[in-house]
């Protein structure tokens, strides 16, 4: 083991588009479980969106960092010490968790074991993790699945969430349209995922546009990653007591100025139902949730893409690239090989 423990910290708080030198790479002695605690060698860390809202100091769902603090994020890793009596040392564990190659944790940190020949490790960050429950709460939880037949609409359809959701809501029968921001992931989610529809937005003059040529019979369902015009897109096009589930809005996460919808009167006029979400309130539905997915995925109901990043000091570029859109499939670092 070595003496020291690289991590990143957090540097600066952007003002509006975070950039690289807004964290750093910085060193530490490497640290000892105390007593009920357990080290955790880090193979694995979850770059994701609602990470951007806890560079700001404003109150949010997730406690802000301070500068000089380790990034933080969820993590799958080894036991490589344990004063624990639950946890053994060559266990391996998701957990919530820092940018860092070792951690101490107390088994709290919304820890839970992993089987490593139930699919890939990497995939607990992802679709047999808080991504992919995510997309379950938002498209068959939360305000009821989509019926057969339904116009559904998935922004940022090619990401970690997005593209559960969208298979989701094949599985329930609807009729499902996806939009990214290239060509290519586009291509993806009707080549790949089997969408009905994908629209690369740039393309564009207006989301508007672009929901009105895909979804001529109007939207019945909309899972919502972006927020702003798409948001306001798809109230305008929203058929009669549409479900709008708000998973959301990354658009606006680097704006100063946020944008300012224009068709909130269709929530009333179409009397739409429109919910926000955070995943962590429905962790109680995780294990029933966790052998569903493996079943789907063992049937291959269920394609899962992701984007490894290996290196701890590539962390902040692979952030960046997310927050920009540069990539798609779940977005994910390796820090060490298991």
């Amino acid at each position: 083991m070595t003496a020291k423990n690289r991590r990143i910290l957090f540097r600066t708080r952007p003002r509006g588009w975070v950039g690289e030198d807004d964290m750093e790479l910085a060193e530490a002695p490497m640290p000892a479980p105390g007593k009920g605690e357990l080290l955790v060698r880090n193979l694995y860390l979850s770059l994701d969106p609602y990470m951007r809202g806890m560079m700001d100091d404003r109150k949010s769902y997730a406690t802000p960092l301070q500068p000089g603090d380790p990034m933080s994020g969820r993590i799958v890793g080894e036991v490589a010490e344990s004063n624990h009596p639950d946890y053994q040392p060559g266990e391996y564990v998701f957990a919530m968790g820092r940018w860092e190659e070792y951690s101490v944790l107390t088994g709290a940190e919304d820890m839970r074991k992993l089987d490593p020949a139930l699919a890939p490790l990497s995939w607990n960050l992802g679709v047999l993790g808080a991504p992919g429950l995510t997309a379950y709460v938002g498209m068959a939880h939360l305000l009821g699945a989509p019926e057969e037949g339904q116009q559904v609409y998935v922004s940022a359809a090619a990401g970690g969430v997005g593209q559960v959701a969208s298979q989701l809501a094949k599985l329930h029968g609807a009729r499902v349209v996806g939009s990214a921001g290239d060509d290519a992931k586009a291509a993806f989610l009707t080549g790949q995922l089997g969408l009905d529809a994908a629209f690369n937005y740039k393309r564009y003059d207006s989301y508007r546009a672009a929901l009105t040529e895909h979804m001529p019979d109007g939207l019945d369902f909309y899972f919502d990653n972006v927020g702003g015009e798409a948001l306001d897109a798809a109230l305008a096009v929203a058929n009669p007591f549409a479900r709008f589930a708000e998973c959301g809005m990354v658009s606006q996460y680097n704006l100063s100025e946020p944008y300012g919808l224009t068709n909130l009167t269709q929530v009333n006029r179409m009397r739409i139902t429109m919910q926000g979400f955070i995943v962590r309130d429905h962790y109680d539905l995780l294990p029933g949730y966790l052998a569903q997915m493996a079943d789907w995925l063992k049937a291959g109901k269920v394609k899962y893409v992701e984007d490894l990043t290996a290196g701890l000091e590539n962390a902040p570029a692979a952030f960046v690239r997310m927050l920009k859109g540069e990539k798609f499939g779940k977005q994910v670092v390796q820090i060490a090989e298991p």
